[in-house]
């Protein structure tokens, strides 16, 4: 079966690939195509390692330089494998500042039949900022992209970033620079930030991780408290946890735990990462500190999207083109999604701007299990909310999402139903997965999970208090015994009186 048979895939798009040249790392990533959320064909990387002598030759690390060179003729073809219509290739901050760095570049471009775009200081900033405004449902605060060789720094308000800063505080780099001496990475991180006064301005706000090393301090965190959900976007530590543990962690990182997680290759930068925020954290008094899967490489694709196409929900699009793979009509997912705000409406409960999104995802997703075993469509559900590569969304609201497919699938009353993800959520948002999964409950035996009838549903209340779900009086015959008990435990949840019937005409 061709990929043009395939339906695992969208259809409408063609398959694009960026591979982004840091000081560090090297890494070839095939989207599926350009959109506002983009899925993830192929991913590989490799530790060059180009930018680790820089600070006393002056140029690319020798043996990293012939292992690039050697894998990118593997990055080229596996591009050519996958379909890709485009292959972009970008370069930080080792290949912009080594004398030897135009040669490497030239070498390059002849293996990957390519031009390479050696990105400035600026555009690197631009980008890790284009990243997070991807990643994030607008996003503010600053945003931090430690590679090997640079930081950058930028602010991000929604749609709008600052000009932006690059410092010489990549791991790499700083290694060298302080000698191997964790304390004095930490004297030259304070120095440097000195030249960002602006940073002053992300007080009270997030401070956003991109970039490798600080995603492996993330996950370290993860390890070491135990954290249920293994998903890095959009993780969060407060800034009282948050210091503690970076203190230990610029002390060393063998006596941990789950240090095994972590590959050697990156372990030794994590302590001039740890030094390198807890000066960041100094200067700029952050709310909190939050993760991001999504830099460079996803923020150059959002740059390709047409400004209409940037400030699209990326988790409604997201959700909506998993219904489009895997639930029975995507049409009635769409109807739920717009129905069902009115409807909460209609039972007294107001919702936030986050919470009415998470909502139209819960219901874009609802159906998205239906070809599993009937006793695992709730967990299968669940497993592919929870640990999906969603953005736009913070893991309480995923585990909004995740229970109330769960109580959509398993019933309303069971509480020893996936204690982690009640763990993630908070009280507010497991009381509201229930009502919603209660609702669908209701809704799904009413169309057969076809569309055409919910639009059609409609609600009323009666003198003496009751809320009524009216079914239109030309589909009468899909009342019966199951879609009243199921009313019936909705209005248990609820504490409200709630009646199905009948629309009189």
């Amino acid at each position: 079966m061709g990929i043009a048979e395939s339906q695992g895939r969208l259809q409408d798009r063609r398959p694009v690939s960026v591979i982004d040249i840091g000081s560090n790392s090297i890494r070839l990533v095939i989207y599926e195509g350009v959109a506002r959320s983009p899925s993830v064909l192929f991913n590989e990387k490799m530790l060059a390692g180009l930018g680790k002598s820089i600070v006393t030759t002056g140029e690319l690390d020798p043996e990293g330089v012939t292992r690039a060179v050697e894998e990118f003729r593997r990055f080229r073809a596996l591009s050519e494998q996958a379909g890709a219509e485009s292959l972009h290739v970008l370069a930080t901050a080792a290949a912009r500042e080594a004398k030897n760095g135009p040669d490497f570049i030239h070498r390059a471009e002849d293996i990957l039949g390519t031009n390479i775009r050696v990105l400035s200081g600026r555009e690197e900033a631009k980008y890790s900022a284009f990243g997070i405004m991807s990643g994030f449902h607008k996003p503010n605060g600053i945003v931090g992209d430690l590679g090997g060789g640079s930081l950058e720094l930028v602010e991000v308000d929604g749609y709008d970033m600052g000009d932006g800063i690059t410092l010489p505080l990549g791991g790499l780099r700083l290694k060298e620079m302080a000698k191997n001496s964790v304390a004095r990475a930490g004297r030259i991180a304070r120095d440097e930030l000195a030249r960002a006064p602006w940073m002053n301005d992300g007080a009270g706000r997030p401070f956003y991780c991109v970039g490798g090393t600080w995603r492996n301090l993330g996950r370290l965190h993860m390890l070491e408290t135990g954290y249920p959900l293994e998903v890095m976007h959009h993780y969060e530590m407060d800034i009282e946890q948050s210091l503690d543990f970076l203190k230990r962690v610029a002390g060393g990182v063998d006596r941990f735990a789950g240090i095994s997680h972590i590959s050697k290759n990156r372990r030794t930068l994590l302590p001039y990462g740890a030094a390198v925020l807890q000066e960041i954290i100094k200067a700029s008094n952050p709310s909190k500190i939050i993760f991001s899967a999504l830099g460079v490489r996803e923020g150059y694709l959002y740059s390709l999207l047409e400004e209409e196409d940037r400030r699209r929900d990326p988790l409604l699009s997201a959700a909506q083109e998993l219904a489009v793979l895997r639930a029975r009509s995507v049409t009635h997912a769409r109807e739920l999604a717009e129905w069902s705000g009115p409807a909460l409406k209609a039972l007294g409960i107001e919702e936030t701007e986050e919470e009415a999104r998470y909502r139209q995802a819960a219901c874009l997703l609802a159906d998205i299990g239906w070809r599993a075993h009937p006793e695992y469509r709730g967990t299968q559900s669940l497993n592919i909310i929870a640990h999906g590569s969603f953005i736009g969304i913070d893991h309480p609201g995923r585990a909004f999402i995740a229970l109330a497919n769960l109580f959509r699938h398993e019933g309303l009353f069971n509480d020893a139903l996936s204690p982690q993800m009640r763990q993630l959520a908070t009280p507010r948002y497991v009381e509201r997965a229930r009502i919603l999964g209660g609702l669908l409950r209701v809704v799904y035996l009413l169309t057969a999970s076809m569309p055409g009838i919910i639009p059609k549903l409609t609600w009323e209340k009666r003198d003496d208090g009751t809320t009524v779900l009216l079914i239109p009086r030309s589909h009468e015959a899909l009342m019966g015994e199951r879609p009243v008990g199921r009313m019936a435990h909705l209005a248990k949840v609820t504490g409200l009186k709630l009646a199905l019937d009948v629309a009189k005409e």
